[in-house]
Protein backbone atom coordinates (compact mmCIF):
# COMPACT_ATOMS: atom_id res chain seq x y z
CA UNK A 1 0.00 0.00 0.00
CA UNK A 2 1.12 3.43 -0.48
CA UNK A 3 1.33 6.03 1.87
CA UNK A 4 1.32 10.01 1.27
CA UNK A 5 2.34 12.77 3.64
CA UNK A 6 0.81 15.95 3.84
CA UNK A 7 1.85 19.32 5.47
CA UNK A 8 -0.02 19.96 8.70
CA UNK A 9 1.32 20.90 12.46
CA UNK A 10 2.43 17.29 13.05
CA UNK A 11 4.82 15.94 11.21
CA UNK A 12 3.23 13.95 9.16
CA UNK A 13 -0.41 13.01 8.23
CA UNK A 14 -1.24 9.52 6.77
CA UNK A 15 -3.83 9.50 4.44
CA UNK A 16 -4.40 5.90 3.58
CA UNK A 17 -4.54 2.76 6.46
CA UNK A 18 -2.58 -0.40 5.88
CA UNK A 19 -4.19 -3.12 5.84
CA UNK A 20 -3.57 -6.39 8.72
CA UNK A 21 -3.05 -9.18 8.41
CA UNK A 22 -2.66 -12.69 10.25
CA UNK A 23 0.80 -13.74 11.35
CA UNK A 24 -0.08 -17.48 11.93
CA UNK A 25 -1.90 -18.16 8.40
CA UNK A 26 -1.52 -15.02 6.31
CA UNK A 27 -5.12 -14.47 5.49
CA UNK A 28 -5.60 -10.62 4.82
CA UNK A 29 -8.14 -7.72 6.52
CA UNK A 30 -8.33 -4.54 4.77
CA UNK A 31 -8.03 -1.74 6.57
CA UNK A 32 -12.08 -0.31 6.50
CA UNK A 33 -13.26 -3.75 8.11
CA UNK A 34 -13.99 -3.87 11.89
CA UNK A 35 -13.01 -7.65 12.43
CA UNK A 36 -10.89 -7.65 15.27
CA UNK A 37 -9.14 -11.38 14.46
CA UNK A 38 -8.05 -13.58 11.85
CA UNK A 39 -11.40 -14.59 9.96
CA UNK A 40 -9.81 -17.98 9.85
CA UNK A 41 -7.71 -18.96 12.93
CA UNK A 42 -9.75 -16.47 14.84
CA UNK A 43 -5.77 -15.07 16.35
CA UNK A 44 -4.88 -11.74 16.92
CA UNK A 45 -3.60 -9.00 13.91
CA UNK A 46 -0.40 -7.62 12.52
CA UNK A 47 -0.16 -4.45 10.31
CA UNK A 48 1.00 -4.63 6.77
CA UNK A 49 3.21 -1.78 7.71
CA UNK A 50 7.02 -1.28 7.57
CA UNK A 51 7.76 2.39 8.57
CA UNK A 52 11.60 4.26 8.45
CA UNK A 53 11.78 6.24 11.63
CA UNK A 54 13.40 9.76 11.42
CA UNK A 55 16.87 10.76 12.13
CA UNK A 56 17.52 12.02 15.37
CA UNK A 57 18.74 15.16 14.37
CA UNK A 58 15.08 16.04 12.99
CA UNK A 59 12.71 15.34 15.72
CA UNK A 60 14.18 19.28 17.33
CA UNK A 61 10.58 21.04 17.57
CA UNK A 62 8.21 18.89 16.90
CA UNK A 63 5.11 18.14 19.17
CA UNK A 64 6.15 17.02 22.45
CA UNK A 65 3.91 13.61 22.73
CA UNK A 66 4.15 10.45 20.96
CA UNK A 67 3.20 11.73 17.94
CA UNK A 68 6.52 13.29 17.40
CA UNK A 69 7.13 9.53 15.91
CA UNK A 70 4.62 10.31 13.25
CA UNK A 71 7.20 8.29 10.84
CA UNK A 72 6.50 5.28 12.70
CA UNK A 73 3.09 5.36 13.63
CA UNK A 74 0.30 3.80 11.28
CA UNK A 75 -2.39 7.06 12.14
CA UNK A 76 -1.20 11.00 11.66
CA UNK A 77 -2.21 14.37 12.89
CA UNK A 78 -4.73 12.90 15.91
CA UNK A 79 -7.89 14.57 17.19
CA UNK A 80 -7.89 12.65 20.36
CA UNK A 81 -4.31 13.49 21.45
CA UNK A 82 -4.47 14.22 25.65
CA UNK A 83 -0.56 15.43 25.03
CA UNK A 84 0.81 11.44 26.05
CA UNK A 85 4.25 9.98 25.71
CA UNK A 86 7.19 11.52 26.74
CA UNK A 87 7.57 10.15 29.77
CA UNK A 88 10.48 11.01 32.58
CA UNK A 89 13.77 8.59 32.45
CA UNK A 90 15.30 8.60 36.15
CA UNK A 91 17.77 6.53 37.78
CA UNK A 92 16.96 4.54 40.69
CA UNK A 93 20.66 2.95 41.60
CA UNK A 94 23.43 0.31 40.20
CA UNK A 95 22.90 1.61 36.74
CA UNK A 96 19.72 0.97 36.82
CA UNK A 97 16.69 3.94 35.48
CA UNK A 98 13.13 3.99 35.35
CA UNK A 99 11.42 4.75 32.56
CA UNK A 100 7.93 6.62 34.42
CA UNK A 101 5.23 5.67 32.21
CA UNK A 102 2.77 6.21 34.77
CA UNK A 103 3.09 10.07 34.13
CA UNK A 104 0.78 9.83 31.89
CA UNK A 105 -2.86 11.25 31.41
CA UNK A 106 -4.83 8.57 32.72
CA UNK A 107 -1.44 7.15 34.94
CA UNK A 108 -0.94 4.27 32.44
CA UNK A 109 1.39 3.38 29.43
CA UNK A 110 -1.80 1.96 28.14
CA UNK A 111 -2.31 5.44 27.20
CA UNK A 112 0.49 4.89 24.18
CA UNK A 113 -1.66 2.23 22.67
CA UNK A 114 -5.06 3.34 23.72
CA UNK A 115 -4.77 7.28 21.71
CA UNK A 116 -4.03 4.70 18.54
CA UNK A 117 -7.03 2.84 19.49
CA UNK A 118 -10.08 5.57 20.06
CA UNK A 119 -8.01 7.34 16.69
CA UNK A 120 -9.17 4.64 14.41
CA UNK A 121 -12.07 3.89 15.94
CA UNK A 122 -13.04 7.49 15.06
CA UNK A 123 -12.13 7.33 11.84
CA UNK A 124 -14.07 4.39 11.17
CA UNK A 125 -17.46 5.26 12.55
CA UNK A 126 -18.26 2.01 14.50
CA UNK A 127 -21.69 2.06 16.72
CA UNK A 128 -19.94 1.37 19.43
CA UNK A 129 -16.66 0.28 21.04
CA UNK A 130 -15.71 -2.20 23.28
CA UNK A 131 -13.01 -3.00 25.77
CA UNK A 132 -11.73 -5.63 27.96
CA UNK A 133 -9.54 -5.25 30.98
CA UNK A 134 -8.21 -5.64 34.58
CA UNK A 135 -8.74 -1.45 34.71
CA UNK A 136 -5.65 -0.05 33.14
CA UNK A 137 -6.41 -0.47 29.39
CA UNK A 138 -9.81 -0.44 30.45
CA UNK A 139 -9.63 3.15 31.80
CA UNK A 140 -7.57 4.38 28.95
CA UNK A 141 -10.12 3.33 26.18
CA UNK A 142 -12.81 4.93 28.10
CA UNK A 143 -10.67 8.23 28.13
CA UNK A 144 -10.09 8.08 25.02
CA UNK A 145 -13.18 7.08 23.71
CA UNK A 146 -14.90 10.48 25.97
CA UNK A 147 -12.31 12.58 23.65
CA UNK A 148 -13.55 11.23 20.77
CA UNK A 149 -17.01 11.23 21.47
CA UNK A 150 -17.51 7.64 21.14
CA UNK A 151 -19.85 5.61 23.26
CA UNK A 152 -17.82 2.76 25.33
CA UNK A 153 -18.25 -0.65 27.31
CA UNK A 154 -15.86 -2.28 29.06
CA UNK A 155 -15.88 -5.16 30.66
CA UNK A 156 -13.89 -6.53 33.56
CA UNK A 157 -13.56 -9.12 35.76
CA UNK A 158 -14.82 -9.53 39.21
CA UNK A 159 -12.21 -8.17 42.08
CA UNK A 160 -11.04 -5.01 39.97
CA UNK A 161 -9.92 -2.17 42.17
CA UNK A 162 -12.43 0.03 43.00
CA UNK A 163 -10.21 2.88 41.76
CA UNK A 164 -9.85 1.52 38.36
CA UNK A 165 -14.17 0.73 38.15
CA UNK A 166 -14.35 4.25 39.56
CA UNK A 167 -11.47 6.35 36.59
CA UNK A 168 -13.46 4.36 33.77
CA UNK A 169 -17.25 5.23 35.13
CA UNK A 170 -15.94 8.69 35.67
CA UNK A 171 -15.19 8.70 31.80
CA UNK A 172 -18.72 8.12 31.69
CA UNK A 173 -18.04 4.50 29.76
CA UNK A 174 -20.72 1.21 30.40
CA UNK A 175 -19.02 -0.88 33.12
CA UNK A 176 -19.92 -4.38 32.35
CA UNK A 177 -18.55 -6.83 35.76
CA UNK A 178 -18.19 -10.29 34.34
CA UNK A 179 -18.37 -13.57 37.15
CA UNK A 180 -15.10 -15.15 36.81
CA UNK A 181 -11.17 -13.93 36.11
CA UNK A 182 -9.54 -12.04 33.64
CA UNK A 183 -10.14 -14.96 31.19
CA UNK A 184 -13.63 -14.54 31.70
CA UNK A 185 -14.03 -11.18 31.20
CA UNK A 186 -11.90 -11.48 27.45
CA UNK A 187 -14.30 -14.37 26.54
CA UNK A 188 -17.27 -11.98 27.07
CA UNK A 189 -16.54 -9.05 25.37
CA UNK A 190 -14.73 -11.05 22.12
CA UNK A 191 -18.52 -12.62 22.00
CA UNK A 192 -20.19 -9.50 22.07
CA UNK A 193 -17.47 -7.79 19.46
CA UNK A 194 -18.90 -9.79 16.92
CA UNK A 195 -22.16 -7.76 17.20
CA UNK A 196 -22.06 -5.74 13.72
CA UNK A 197 -21.12 -2.20 13.87
CA UNK A 198 -18.73 -2.57 16.92
CA UNK A 199 -15.30 -1.77 17.57
CA UNK A 200 -13.26 -4.16 19.40
CA UNK A 201 -10.69 -2.04 21.05
CA UNK A 202 -9.05 -4.98 22.34
CA UNK A 203 -5.08 -3.90 23.52
CA UNK A 204 -4.22 -7.67 23.06
CA UNK A 205 -5.64 -8.35 19.63
CA UNK A 206 -5.62 -5.22 17.63
CA UNK A 207 -2.13 -4.36 15.81
CA UNK A 208 -2.61 -0.90 16.56
CA UNK A 209 -2.20 -0.81 20.46
CA UNK A 210 1.54 -2.44 20.15
CA UNK A 211 2.53 0.37 17.64
CA UNK A 212 1.41 3.04 20.33
CA UNK A 213 3.25 0.82 23.08
CA UNK A 214 6.60 0.96 20.68
CA UNK A 215 6.88 4.43 21.32
CA UNK A 216 8.42 3.83 24.88
CA UNK A 217 11.21 2.80 23.29
CA UNK A 218 11.69 5.21 20.56
CA UNK A 219 11.78 7.93 23.71
CA UNK A 220 14.55 6.02 25.15
CA UNK A 221 16.50 5.97 21.98
CA UNK A 222 15.86 10.02 21.54
CA UNK A 223 16.16 10.97 25.26
CA UNK A 224 19.67 8.68 25.34
CA UNK A 225 21.23 10.48 22.41
CA UNK A 226 20.75 7.81 19.73
CA UNK A 227 21.23 5.13 21.62
CA UNK A 228 19.48 2.09 23.52
CA UNK A 229 20.59 0.71 26.43
CA UNK A 230 21.78 -3.08 27.03
CA UNK A 231 18.48 -4.46 28.79
CA UNK A 232 14.86 -3.68 28.74
CA UNK A 233 13.00 -5.37 32.00
CA UNK A 234 9.57 -5.69 31.15
CA UNK A 235 6.30 -6.94 32.75
CA UNK A 236 4.66 -9.24 30.97
CA UNK A 237 0.75 -10.48 30.34
CA UNK A 238 -0.85 -9.57 27.13
CA UNK A 239 3.08 -9.11 26.39
CA UNK A 240 1.87 -5.35 24.78
CA UNK A 241 4.92 -3.07 26.04
CA UNK A 242 7.31 -6.41 25.31
CA UNK A 243 6.00 -6.73 21.45
CA UNK A 244 6.11 -2.55 21.06
CA UNK A 245 9.26 -2.50 22.11
CA UNK A 246 11.05 -5.52 19.54
CA UNK A 247 8.91 -3.43 17.05
CA UNK A 248 10.83 0.05 17.94
CA UNK A 249 14.04 -2.35 18.05
CA UNK A 250 13.39 -3.65 14.88
CA UNK A 251 12.33 -0.14 12.91
CA UNK A 252 15.25 1.80 14.62
CA UNK A 253 18.02 -1.52 13.61
CA UNK A 254 16.79 -1.91 10.67
CA UNK A 255 16.99 2.03 10.09
CA UNK A 256 20.84 1.89 10.62
CA UNK A 257 20.13 4.09 14.08
CA UNK A 258 21.28 1.48 16.43
CA UNK A 259 23.86 -0.79 15.81
CA UNK A 260 23.02 -3.05 18.61
CA UNK A 261 19.72 -4.72 20.20
CA UNK A 262 19.04 -3.98 23.53
CA UNK A 263 18.13 -8.09 25.59
CA UNK A 264 14.50 -8.32 26.66
CA UNK A 265 13.96 -9.81 30.12
CA UNK A 266 10.17 -10.54 30.34
CA UNK A 267 9.21 -10.29 33.87
CA UNK A 268 5.80 -12.70 35.12
CA UNK A 269 4.69 -13.27 38.73
CA UNK A 270 5.23 -16.60 40.04
CA UNK A 271 1.54 -17.43 40.57
CA UNK A 272 0.43 -16.64 37.24
CA UNK A 273 3.46 -16.88 34.91
CA UNK A 274 2.18 -19.19 31.48
CA UNK A 275 4.88 -17.40 29.50
CA UNK A 276 7.67 -18.32 31.74
CA UNK A 277 6.80 -21.65 31.96
CA UNK A 278 6.60 -22.33 28.64
CA UNK A 279 10.07 -20.56 28.38
CA UNK A 280 11.51 -23.12 30.88
CA UNK A 281 10.30 -25.92 29.08
CA UNK A 282 11.74 -24.58 25.91
CA UNK A 283 8.61 -24.43 24.55
CA UNK A 284 7.59 -22.56 21.03
CA UNK A 285 4.31 -21.45 22.93
CA UNK A 286 2.03 -22.10 25.62
CA UNK A 287 2.64 -25.34 27.60
CA UNK A 288 -0.39 -26.83 28.99
CA UNK A 289 -2.89 -24.80 31.21
CA UNK A 290 -2.07 -22.41 33.70
CA UNK A 291 -5.08 -22.35 36.59
CA UNK A 292 -5.73 -18.49 37.77
CA UNK A 293 -4.69 -17.94 41.23
CA UNK A 294 -4.62 -14.26 43.00
CA UNK A 295 -1.45 -12.07 42.89
CA UNK A 296 -0.53 -8.48 43.29
CA UNK A 297 0.44 -8.38 39.59
CA UNK A 298 -3.52 -8.39 38.43
CA UNK A 299 -2.55 -6.54 35.40
CA UNK A 300 -0.50 -9.46 34.18
CA UNK A 301 -2.37 -12.19 35.29
CA UNK A 302 -3.26 -13.61 31.82
CA UNK A 303 -3.58 -17.13 31.60
CA UNK A 304 -3.08 -17.31 27.57
CA UNK A 305 -2.01 -14.57 26.10
CA UNK A 306 -3.12 -14.98 22.17
CA UNK A 307 -0.05 -13.69 21.29
CA UNK A 308 2.20 -16.09 23.36
CA UNK A 309 4.30 -17.08 20.14
CA UNK A 310 5.23 -13.98 19.59
CA UNK A 311 6.34 -12.52 22.77
CA UNK A 312 8.41 -15.91 23.39
CA UNK A 313 9.71 -15.56 20.37
CA UNK A 314 10.89 -11.92 20.69
CA UNK A 315 12.64 -12.30 23.71
CA UNK A 316 14.39 -15.54 22.37
CA UNK A 317 15.38 -13.28 19.65
CA UNK A 318 16.64 -10.34 21.54
CA UNK A 319 19.00 -12.81 23.74
CA UNK A 320 16.70 -12.04 26.59
CA UNK A 321 14.86 -13.98 29.17
CA UNK A 322 12.13 -14.67 31.38
CA UNK A 323 11.84 -13.90 35.10
CA UNK A 324 9.31 -14.70 37.69
CA UNK A 325 8.52 -12.80 41.27
CA UNK A 326 6.89 -14.27 44.46
CA UNK A 327 4.30 -11.95 45.92
CA UNK A 328 6.33 -10.98 48.82
CA UNK A 329 9.33 -9.52 46.14
CA UNK A 330 6.95 -7.71 44.54
CA UNK A 331 5.30 -6.22 47.60
CA UNK A 332 8.94 -5.33 48.89
CA UNK A 333 9.80 -3.75 45.02
CA UNK A 334 6.63 -1.23 45.42
CA UNK A 335 7.91 0.22 48.88
CA UNK A 336 11.43 -0.10 47.54
CA UNK A 337 9.89 1.81 44.69
CA UNK A 338 7.81 4.43 47.24
CA UNK A 339 10.65 4.87 49.39
CA UNK A 340 12.87 6.56 45.97
CA UNK A 341 9.91 8.82 45.61
CA UNK A 342 8.02 6.56 43.43
CA UNK A 343 4.68 4.88 44.16
CA UNK A 344 3.68 2.51 41.42
CA UNK A 345 0.80 -0.08 41.40
CA UNK A 346 1.82 -3.27 42.15
CA UNK A 347 1.65 -4.84 38.66
CA UNK A 348 4.42 -2.13 37.84
CA UNK A 349 6.68 -3.19 40.87
CA UNK A 350 6.77 -6.57 39.19
CA UNK A 351 10.10 -5.15 36.91
CA UNK A 352 11.75 -3.33 39.91
CA UNK A 353 11.11 -6.97 41.91
CA UNK A 354 13.51 -8.65 39.03
CA UNK A 355 15.95 -6.01 38.87
CA UNK A 356 16.96 -5.40 42.42
CA UNK A 357 17.29 -8.93 43.22
CA UNK A 358 19.45 -10.86 40.88
CA UNK A 359 18.91 -9.62 37.60
CA UNK A 360 22.68 -7.98 37.12
CA UNK A 361 24.14 -10.76 38.54
CA UNK A 362 22.88 -13.00 35.88
CA UNK A 363 23.81 -11.08 32.77
CA UNK A 364 27.62 -11.64 31.13
CA UNK A 365 29.72 -8.88 32.59
CA UNK A 366 29.95 -7.79 29.48
CA UNK A 367 26.61 -5.90 29.09
CA UNK A 368 27.14 -4.25 32.58
CA UNK A 369 29.78 -1.69 31.15
CA UNK A 370 28.47 1.36 31.09
CA UNK A 371 28.15 2.91 27.18
CA UNK A 372 29.26 6.44 27.15
CA UNK A 373 27.06 7.45 30.54
CA UNK A 374 24.40 5.25 29.52
CA UNK A 375 22.51 2.93 32.27
CA UNK A 376 22.67 -0.77 31.23
CA UNK A 377 19.37 -1.20 32.35
CA UNK A 378 15.96 0.56 31.92
CA UNK A 379 12.73 -0.88 33.59
CA UNK A 380 9.57 0.92 32.86
CA UNK A 381 7.08 1.64 35.80
CA UNK A 382 3.80 1.19 33.97
CA UNK A 383 0.83 2.17 36.02
CA UNK A 384 0.41 4.27 39.44
CA UNK A 385 0.03 3.40 42.78
CA UNK A 386 -3.23 5.20 43.42
CA UNK A 387 -5.12 2.85 40.65
CA UNK A 388 -4.66 -0.21 43.41
CA UNK A 389 -3.19 1.28 46.37
CA UNK A 390 -0.40 -0.59 48.86
CA UNK A 391 0.19 -4.39 48.78
CA UNK A 392 -1.43 -5.68 51.55
CA UNK A 393 0.00 -9.00 53.31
Amino acid sequence: MTYRYEPDNYPGRMTLLPDSFCPADGTRVTAESLAWCCPVCRGPLDLDFAPTPAPLKSLGGRVNSLWRYAETLPLGAPTVSLGEGRTPLVELRDGICAKLDFVMPTLSFKDRGAVLLAELALRLGPRQVLADSSGNAGTSIAAYCARAGLPCTVYVPEGTSAQKLEQIDAHGARVQVVDGDREAAAQAARQAADEPGTFYASHAFNPYFLHGTKTCVHELWEDLGGRLPDVLVLPVGNGTLLLGAALAVAELFGAGLIDRRPALYAVQAAAVAPLAHAWEEGAEDLVGVTPMASTFAEGIAIPRPPRARQILRAVRDSGGRFLTVTEDRIRHAQLDLASQGLYVETTAATGWAAAREGLLESLPRARLRPNGGIAPVVVPLCGAGLKTGPART
